[in-house]
This record gives C-alpha cells, sequence and structure tokens, in this order.
C-alpha cells in the first residue's frame, strides 16, 4: 500500500460509518422523520448515537490526515516513516470504530491518540 491508498481506505472507511449510522437511524426513527427536513430533534439509540459521534470524529479526522498525505505525495517526500504513520492512522482509525460503536472508552482513546499521533507525526514529515 501507498499513502495514497491508505488515504482512499480511510475514505471508504468514512463511507461504511456513514452507511452504519444510516442504518442504525433509520431503525430508530420512522422513513417519514428521515425524509424529512429533521426540524425537531428526535434520538436514536445508544450506539446509533456512538456511531454518529464517531462519525462527526472520523469526518474530523479525514480533513486533518488527507492534506498531510497530500502535502507529502505534491512535495515528494513519502518515505518508510510517512507509510508506516499512515498504517498507524488507518489501523488506529479502523479499531477506533467498533470500540466507539461498542462503547469501550480507554481502547477508544487510545486508538484516537494513536492516529492522532499519527497525523501529527505526518505533518511534521511535510515540513
Amino acid at each position: 500500500m501507498t499513502e495514497l491508498t491508505i488515504l482512499g481506505s480511510y475514505g471508504l472507511l468514512v463511507l461504511l460509518t456513514i452507511l452504519l449510522q444510516v442504518l442504525g437511524s433509520m431503525q430508530t426513527l420512522s422513513m417519514g422523520y428521515l425524509l424529512s427536513s429533521r426540524d425537531e430533534p428526535r434520538g436514536v439509540n445508544k450506539m446509533t448515537g456512538r456511531i454518529t459521534r464517531a462519525l462527526d470524529n472520523s469526518v474530523t479526522a479525514m480533513a486533518l490526515f488527507a492534506p498531510a498525505v497530500l502535502l507529502l505525495e505534491v512535495q515528494n517526500k513519502t518515505d518508510d516513516t510517512s507509510l508506516l504513520a499512515c498504517q498507524v492512522f488507518l489501523l488506529a482509525r479502523i479499531i477506533y470504530l467498533p470500540v466507539y460503536a461498542l462503547g469501550v472508552p480507554t481502547i477508544r482513546t487510545l486508538a484516537w491518540l494513536a492516529g492522532f499521533a499519527a497525523t501529527a507525526i505526518l505533518y511534521f514529515l511535510a515540513l
């Protein structure tokens, strides 16, 4: 895998997270509500709420991860260290989603920290 294929793989993970959030919402909320403007907030079950929060966090992570990878690519600064950081990021985010959805706090936080640290390393490599 390259840094760009890892970025693409993470994009697919975010799409999967969106799908899980939609499917969870469909179980809790009526189709009429889901097709509406949703002006009146309604609650979802705990797991769907956690998936929604994981999705929000995943989009933020993508907004930070993608520019770092692209900066390295356009500067032709990719190397074994950047590839390892990208691999750690992706693995951390793969772990993050199910443990957040299942409500496992400590492992979730460690996975988040690993992904965040890997992203920070990518920015330092791009400087």
